[in-house]
């Protein structure tokens, strides 16, 4: 059986060496990575491309609300504004 002191140093060497294949397969891979995206002369929006439906700054909301006497709209987001402000807003509908 071996002694908490041997233990340690093996648990250190292991840790060595588990950083360094960490960093020799992450560099192999980076290399891979860019063979293949000089070979197929790839961009990074092939790479990285968003797909659709999906969440984040995708567009506009549609007006929810629209003021009769000006034709101004509010989307029901944000500060309300004053034309709206405090009233009953199912008679802004849209």
């Amino acid at each position: 059986m071996s002694s908490y002191k041997e233990l340690l140093a093996q648990r250190e060497l292991l840790d060595k060496q588990i950083k360094e294949a960490v960093q020799r397969e992450k560099a192999d891979g980076i290399a891979n990575a860019k063979a293949i995206i000089e070979q197929y002369d790839l961009s990074a929006s092939d790479l990285f491309s968003r797909k659709a439906g999906s969440k984040g700054g995708s567009g506009k909301v549609a007006p929810k609300y629209r003021n009769p006497s000006t034709g101004e709209t509010w989307t029901g987001r944000g500060k309300a504004p004053k034309w709206i402000d405090g009233r009953d807003r199912s008679n802004y509908l849209i």
